[in-house]
């Protein structure tokens, strides 16, 4: 379902401007200024607000909540404009908001250049079916997930991905290509992302690296937030040197982590980190 639809108006635009900025709440400052005759307020299954949207002189305009709370005043201008209340199950909501921000990334971002090894699909399909089996339709985040190769593979298994990368080119290439779907991809910042997901049964960073000097506290970083929001996670790397990291990263969190070299696939997986809960 489109947001509008799920708002009960012909056509809505967010306040925020990118999915990444859901979590800034100077935005509910920016959505009270707005003159307004009218109001919705979506709550989720659990009575949660989810959203406000408002109406003035430019149309219907709303502010999503699925990653921060609105504000006290955004309430008290609900309640003194004819407002109407609408309810949908946080998850629609939540791929509506994800469609919205990956629509207008596709309008406004060229791709980057499809470099992908037409191989490289079968390759990671065998891999991870002989890691996890077929899925049943869980979730399974697909971290710095690229063009998305790995979120097509998932998907292609029984798995429901769930996409994320900061780089906004090649997100664009993989919704072009629709490896990655509009529903299920998210601009942030790997490092922060648990701020906007909550936790799920599984995930994967695939071919993760390369770490350096000057980046390996950032994959830290980016693979912790990962662990922290997976039950059971599957990590790829290069090099011997960066699978003993992982291991390293993921043992200071209390995790299990095993490492096995994978000589099947010596350019891309070569080692393999599987990380569970102690």
């Amino acid at each position: 379902m489109k947001t509008a639809e799920i708002l009960g108006v012909d056509a809505v635009r967010f306040i925020e401007p990118d999915f990444a900025a859901l979590t800034d709440s100077r935005f509910n400052a920016m959505l009270v200024s707005t003159t307004s005759d009218e109001g919705r307020l979506l709550l989720d299954e659990h009575q949660e607000p989810v959203a406000l949207a408002f109406h003035g002189s430019d149309g219907w305009i709303a502010g999503s909540f699925l990653c921060r709370n609105p504000s006290v005043a955004l309430i008290e201008l609900f309640e003194n404009v004819n407002g109407e209340i609408f309810q949908e199950d946080r998850a629609v909501w939540a791929g509506a908001v994800r469609e919205y921000f990956s629509t207008a990334l596709v309008a406004q971002v060229p791709p980057s250049i499809d470099d992908l090894n037409p191989k490289r699909h079968g390759i990671l399909k065998n891999f991870i079916t002989s890691v996890w089996g077929k899925g049943q339709g869980e979730t399974c985040i697909d971290c710095c997930c690229g063009s998305g190769v790995g979120s097509a593979v998932l998907r292609d298994l029984g798995f429901s991905p769930l996409s994320y990368d900061n780089d906004e080119s090649l997100l664009s290439r993989g919704l072009t290509e629709q490896r990655l779907l509009l529903k299920e991809t998210m601009w942030i910042d790997a490092s922060i992302a648990s701020r906007y997901i909550e936790p799920v049964p599984k995930g994967v960073a695939i071919m993760a690296g390369e770490f350096n000097s000057f980046n390996q506290d950032m994959w830290e970083r980016i693979i912790g937030e990962l662990c922290s929001i997976t039950h059971e996670t599957l990590i790829t790397a290069g090099t011997e040197k960066e699978a003993m990291l992982v291991k390293e990263w993921g043992t200071a969190m209390d995790r299990s982590v095993s490492v096995k070299e994978n000589p099947a696939d010596p350019l891309y997986d070569r080692w393999v980190c599987r990380v569970h809960p102690a």
